[in-house]
């Protein structure tokens, strides 16, 4: 049996990007691209023998810099191009539309087994509403673990990169995985205050009020973590 479902999207916007520059241990610069890549500028051209690390906050990445040129010129590279009034109209077509725009539904077709359409007939409001009740739901759940599982990653690609080598780490990382909030605040209290502060910073998603599930803690010693260090 099939149906015509009216589910109404809703499209999360993509995180603006936020980007980090250390001098060694040292926290150089935090905040947009543009803002962050002439500090960096300006900092390498005041003393050339600083060696500047770039991440990107989302990933936990490094960014590979072109400081080549003046503000305008690294500007160019960093901002993405201005969009013309005729190219917004022809990506919207709802904007050439004349009057109110559409409310967002679309209609679709839902195959479900008998007993489902018993269910969902018996529940207040009817298919449809239940139906979106549940989508929403499952979308939240999903989209929490999702923002863990992030954090997680970014987290740990920052610190493999920045205080691999510092002492605690590898059980810091483990502590991140396990969502064990105390323990990893304080494997980290000894690091240097400014790679501290930002690891905790980047970790702080990750330790939600939802428990992780038993498949996305850190193995044990002796096994091989699932975890990337790749961007």
């Amino acid at each position: 049996m099939t149906m015509s479902l009216d589910t109404p999207p809703s499209p999360e916007p993509a995180p603006a990007a936020q980007w980090t520059a250390f001098a060694g241990t040292r926290l150089l610069a935090r905040g947009v691209p543009l803002e962050v890549a002439l500090t960096v500028q300006a900092t390498l051209q005041g003393d050339p023998g600083t060696s500047a690390l770039t991440f990107d906050d989302q990933t936990g990445c490094l960014v590979d810099l072109d400081l080549r040129g003046s503000a305008d010129d690294i500007a160019a590279r960093l901002l993405p191009p201005p969009v013309s009034h005729a190219e917004s109209m022809a990506a919207d077509p709802q904007a050439r539309s004349p009057g109110r725009p559409k409310l967002g539904v679309v209609a679709r077709e839902v195959t479900l087994l008998p007993r489902h359409w018993d269910w969902l007939a018996a529940q207040p409001g009817g298919a449809s509403v239940t139906l979106r009740k549940l989508v929403d739901t499952a979308r939240a759940a999903s989209t929490h673990q999702a923002r863990i599982r992030q954090a997680q990653t970014s987290a740990d690609r920052f610190m493999m990169a920045m205080a691999g080598n510092l002492p605690g780490y590898e059980d810091a990382a483990r502590a991140l995985y396990a969502g064990q909030r105390e323990r990893f605040t304080e494997l980290t209290q000894a690091w240097p205050t400014d790679l501290r502060d930002h690891s905790r910073r980047l970790a702080e998603p990750a330790f939600g009020p939802v428990p992780q599930p038993p498949d996305a803690a850190m193995p044990s010693q002796g096994q091989d973590p699932d975890r990337s260090s790749h961007c």
